[in-house]
């Protein structure tokens, strides 16, 4: 009667030694990649005001080409965890090679696309005449270190794959203080101005490329495993990344929809929005820490043939996100106030953010649900549901969001049509987890 308990008991603390062991470091990770941009806007701003405004509208559009992206991460993660799961290391790495010959690929063809349209792509996004020339100037010099920026996607997501999240995280940091080193003296040592910030990126940016680039590369030699170009391989790894691709454009198309939204409701609302998005953001980086894990490892269990050992870490992932959001919640909570005085002293911002970041607060165990069943899903290879899932979500906020201005809500109103978002999100992925149609085991899906 005492081994069932007892053995639980003992799997419950190796999946937690797993969670925080993946876990923490790459939350370490996750927090330095938008420390980059800071870096950047912190030396860029003491140029000029205008200057400035053309590094936000680059950075922006930036942002936005990595985060569609993003998938070259998430896909390889899964992948190669299921070819480790299966004692398979060579596969495993050429696995990891095709995804980042997919991230070269990739890489040239949006540099192919960015130089010749830069300034029509800075007009779009709505940067002034002041602005534009220096957005433009940002733009062309950052998108050469476009290529580098998804091999180094693609081969976090192999790292992750092997288990490794202390690699990345150590290279995460290293880029970072190598671009504001960089970006300082090529700025104002040099005189190069925002062009010298953004030859400043694309070197550390190289630099975090190569380093990663020569940990696949050593790892390959140990396991024979080949390191050419194989185009029905890389071919396949695009295919399998088209679902998280649409799942990722559909979840860009909630925030896009959520910010034009608080636009409408007026100043004080969007600079509010902007204050609430950003804490927002900051928390899902420590919910995403516990998905990034749960891809790993639900990669690796379903990899190895071990159904019920994957069954028992998504269970366990699910509890540590539901604790870990209540705990987010809670300090958001006692937070508040401190929070707000650290992005504005204007007290119509501030009375108008204060409600809304109670909705986010109460929110977080719902997130940390999300966050977790995405990753379990994402490790099982379940792309295609993930993506029907969030078209479904999206088909569910849209009219709900559109039409908070037309009803008289306010800020609080949109944040509480977002906590809705998150609901549906909650309740198609516990549908599939429950369901266990995602377990699927084998070196490949």
């Amino acid at each position: 009667m005492t081994q069932a308990p007892a053995r639980r008991t003992a799997t419950r603390r190796r999946h937690d030694r797993e969670i925080v062991a993946l876990a923490v470091p790459a939350f370490g990770a996750l927090v330095a990649e938008p420390l980059f941009v800071m870096a950047d806007s912190a030396i860029v701003g003491h140029l000029g005001t205008a200057q400035l405004a053309g590094l936000g509208v680059a950075s922006a559009l930036l942002m936005t080409a990595v985060s569609v992206f993003v998938f070259l991460a998430y896909a390889t993660t899964a992948a190669v965890a299921r070819r480790v799961g299966a004692g398979d290391l060579q596969a495993a790495i050429r696995q990891g090679m095709d995804g980042i010959w997919l991230a070269l690929l990739l890489g040239v063809a949006v540099i192919a696309v960015v130089l010749p349209t830069a300034p029509a792509l800075v007009d779009l996004f709505g940067a002034s005449q002041t602005a534009a020339p220096y957005a433009t100037t940002y733009l062309r010099v950052s998108s050469l270190g476009i290529p580098a920026m998804l091999v180094v996607l693609a081969a976090t997501g192999v790292l992750r794959g092997l288990q490794d999240t202390r690699t990345p995280l150590y290279v995460a940091v290293a880029g970072f203080v190598a671009n504001a080193v960089l970006n300082a003296g090529l700025v104002y040592g040099a005189g190069l101005g925002i062009a010298g910030s953004a030859w400043g990126t694309v070197i550390a940016q190289c630099g975090m490329a190569a380093v990663y680039l020569a940990v696949v590369v050593r790892g390959a030699r140990r396991h024979n495993a080949s390191l050419r170009p194989d185009a029905a391989s890389i071919r396949a790894s695009a295919q399998a990344g088209v679902p998280l691709l649409v799942r990722t454009l559909s979840l860009r198309a909630i925030l896009m929809i959520a910010t034009a939204v608080a636009a409408r409701l007026g100043d004080a609302d969007i600079a509010a929005h902007q204050i609430v998005l950003s804490l927002w953001s900051l928390l899902a980086f420590a919910l995403d820490a516990i998905a990034i894990a749960g891809q790993a490892i639900i990669g690796r269990c379903l990899g190895a043939e071990d159904a019920e050992g994957a069954r028992e870490a998504c269970r366990r992932m699910v509890q540590w996100g539901m604790a870990v959001g209540f705990c987010l919640g809670l300090l958001v909570i006692l937070s508040r106030p401190l929070f707000l005085s650290l992005f504005t002293s204007d007290v119509v911002v501030k009375d108008t953010a204060l409600p809304a970041l109670l909705v986010v607060a109460l929110s977080q165990p719902v997130c940390g649900i999300v966050f977790v069943l995405d990753g379990v899903l994402m490790g099982a290879g379940d792309g295609p549901y993930l993506a029907g899932a969030m078209l479904v979500t999206l088909a569910v906020f849209a009219p709900v969001a559109l039409l908070v201005p037309t009803l008289g809500g306010g800020l609080t109103t949109l944040w509480a049509a977002m906590a809705l978002m998150m609901t549906v999100r909650m309740l198609t992925l516990w549908l599939r987890s429950r369901s266990g149609r995602w377990v699927v085991t084998g070196a490949t899906r």
